[in-house]
């Protein structure tokens, strides 16, 4: 019983931890993925040379928001890959809520895996990006 309970609490822990949010990603990422900051995002926003893509679900767009022009993915481990950009060679950076959260890792695993080759994620996810000060829009239906 007590190794039961302990394997409960070893697969609910990840949830709990992440606040309450809405993260889909596993406990863990299986291979590392190039990490990007608030700053070299934003810049690179500035002159469109990167695609941001949402790696959240509903709950936590509709509450923090999504960085501006956000590729927002219909889920972080099975989205189709349509929903990316065409060209594999473009600059996507992954986020989902805080830097508990997987759900990034798992998405821009999945892109590397069908061929992306400029695929990274923004530490700290959303929450990251609204702490820097940076711009956040509502998510489009």
């Amino acid at each position: 019983m007590k190794r039961f309970l302990l394997a409960v609490a070893l697969v609910t822990a990840p949830a709990a931890l992440a606040g309450g949010e809405e993260c889909h990603g596993g406990a863990q990422a299986a291979a590392a993925v190039n990490k990007v900051t608030v700053k070299q995002v934003a810049e690179w926003a500035k002159t469109k040379a990167v695609t941001a893509v949402d790696a959240n679900g509903k709950e936590v767009r509709e509450k923090y928001g999504v960085i501006p022009g956000a590729v927002l993915l219909s889920s972080s481990g099975q989205f189709d890959v349509k929903e990316l950009p065409s060209d594999k060679a473009s600059r996507l950076v992954f986020y989902c809520f805080d830097d508990r959260c997987t759900a990034s890792e798992s998405a821009a695993q999945r892109a590397q895996a069908h061929g992306y080759i400029n695929v990274s994620v923004l530490p700290g996810g959303i929450t990251a990006w609204i702490d820097g000060g940076q711009p956040k829009e509502r998510p489009r239906s």
